[in-house]
This record gives C-alpha cells, sequence and structure tokens, in this order.
C-alpha cells in the first residue's frame, strides 16, 4: 500500500521531492498554455478537418437552438477571468514559500488532467462529435469532483481556478453539450425536459453553498445561469427557460452575499466537520489567502 501510495500521482501529499515539484511546473505549465491556445485558436478559427460540420465554438453554441444555449459574451468572459486566475495558481508553483508550493502541487495532477480533458472536448466539440466530448466532459466531472471532495480546505488561490471554477462550468457544459447531442434538440420534448433539469443547476450550486459554504461555487453556477438565460431571452421571449436561469441566478447570487460577506468581514461561524478524525474546515472559511 505504501508502494501504491508513493507512485499515485492523486494521493494527498503534504510534502514533495525536489523533482516532483519541477515536473508538476513543467506539466500544468504545458498543459494549461494548450488549453488556452486550443480555446482561443476555436473561438476565431473552424478546424479544417472531420467529417461532420465544423464550427467555431460559439457558432456551435449557436447553431443549435437547445434550452441550455449561452451567451458567448457572458461565458467568454467566464473563461477569460478562469484562465488569468489559473496563471495565478501556476505562478504559486514558482513561489518561494514551500507551504504554498506543496499545496499548488498537491492538486496538480488534477489540474493536468482537466486541461487535458478540457482539451480533447473543444477539439470533439468543434467537429460535431458530440458523444464522444460529452464522455470527456463527464470524466472530467468525475475527475474534478473527486478533487473537490478529498482536498476541500485549500486557500483562495488553489479552489477557485482549479477545483470550483472548472467543476461549475463542467457540470453546466454536462447539459449544454448534451442537450445539442440529443435528436430533435430545438423540439418541445426537449425544452421541456431543459425546463426540468435547469434547476438542477440550483440544487447543486445550494449543496455547496449549504453544506460546504463555498460561496465561490454558488457565484460561478449564478454566472453561467445568466450566461443560459440571457441567451434565452434572446431567442424567445414568450417561454419559461429564460425566467427559470434568472430565477437560478437570482436565489443563487443572493445565497452567495450571505455565505461571503460574512466570510470576507470575519464574523461568520467556521463551518467544520470531522473527517478520519480530525476536523477540517469547509472551503474559504479560513485565513488561507
Amino acid at each position: 500500500m505504501d508502494r501504491l501510495h508513493h507512485i499515485n500521482p492523486f494521493a494527498k501529499r503534504d510534502s514533495h521531492s525536489k523533482n516532483t515539484i519541477i515536473t508538476y511546473k513543467v506539466l500544468t505549465t504545458i498543459t494549461w498554455l494548450l488549453s488556452i491556445v486550443v480555446s482561443v485558436y476555436y473561438t476565431f478559427h473552424s478546424p479544417h478537418d472531420g467529417v461532420w460540420p465544423r464550427r467555431k465554438i460559439w457558432h456551435q453554441n449557436d447553431a443549435f437552438h437547445t434550452a441550455f444555449r449561452m451567451n458567448h459574451i457572458i461565458a467568454s468572459i467566464y473563461w477569460i477571468v478562469l484562465f488569468v486566475l489559473q496563471g495565478g495558481y501556476i505562478a504559486h508553483l514558482f513561489s518561494g514559500n514551500v507551504e504554498r508550493v506543496n499545496a499548488a502541487c498537491s492538486v496538480g495532477s488534477h489540474f493536468i488532467v482537466n486541461n487535458l480533458f478540457h482539451f480533447a472536448f473543444v477539439m470533439l466539440f468543434v467537429r460535431s462529435y458530440f458523444g464522444w466530448a460529452e464522455l470527456f466532459i463527464i470524466l472530467n466531472f468525475i475527475n474534478l469532483t473527486s478533487l473537490y471532495f478529498r482536498h476541500p480546505g485549500y486557500a483562495r488561490f488553489i479552489h477557485t481556478p482549479v477545483v470550483s471554477g472548472p467543476l461549475a462550468w463542467t457540470f453546466v457544459a454536462i447539459y449544454w453539450n448534451g442537450a445539442i447531442m440529443v435528436p430533435h434538440p430545438d423540439s418541445l420534448v426537449a425544452r421541456i425536459f431543459g425546463n426540468i433539469f435547469i434547476w438542477s443547476i440550483l440544487v447543486y450550486g445550494l449543496f455547496f453553498i449549504i453544506v460546504y459554504k463555498d460561496y465561490t461555487m454558488g457565484f460561478n453556477l449564478s454566472v453561467l445561469s445568466a450566461a443560459i438565460g440571457v441567451s434565452q431571452f434572446l431567442r424567445q421571449v414568450i417561454a419559461f427557460q429564460w425566467i427559470f436561469a434568472f430565477i437560478i441566478m437570482a436565489l443563487l447570487f443572493i445565497a452567495t452575499v450571505v455565505v461571503a460577506v460574512p466570510a470576507a468581514t470575519g464574523k461568520d461561524v467556521k463551518f467544520a466537520r470531522a473527517r478520519e478524525g480530525e476536523a477540517e474546515r469547509a472551503p474559504l472559511l479560513g485565513e488561507n489567502n
């Protein structure tokens, strides 16, 4: 078991060797840049290979009038901010603070996998391989969910760009790409299912806000709900989906503020839970900036 723990890149460790740190510095940087390059390139260019319709990322989004189609401006801003924050996370790998470096390395394997899965998703999505793209989204959702529950108490500089930001997007993207994948995505039946499943965004967000007091998940999901709401409103004013999306956005934002303001002012009661005989703090509640 000790040997397995030693060779397992996803095992939780308090310290890392010099060679391991160098490896994380190289792989996180390369895969992060790969993720950025493929996202930016296919935002402005269509692929030239493939047998199915080939479109830019947001042209694919606009080509299918699904119940989860997003506003590309809001979604693009979300990703720009996320990439910038991830750059800040990578900078901590080069920090002179040993604790910050070890904390950053602890989630490095999951971050690298996230970047590779995102790369695969984009490459498949723009080539209309929506079924395969959905598979990689689900695999990444499993990867990020495992990361969240195995490393719940890291500092903001890790939690937001590496955990909650990508996880919120991946959860919504399951519906976004999944709605495109199904036959007749703009049919009445598909939209009725969309009216139902969109409420899972609210349930998912409230789970993290209530149980973990994780206001970053609430805020991220409220932004993505706004992206859905704006797109649905611009498509069809007389419809339920944009109303539901804005209600979800408002409720998540209010819940986020209720948790975030006391945490920012230091007036909240720290949420703790027992795990393996030790009390661990919920994400973002400690003074670990």
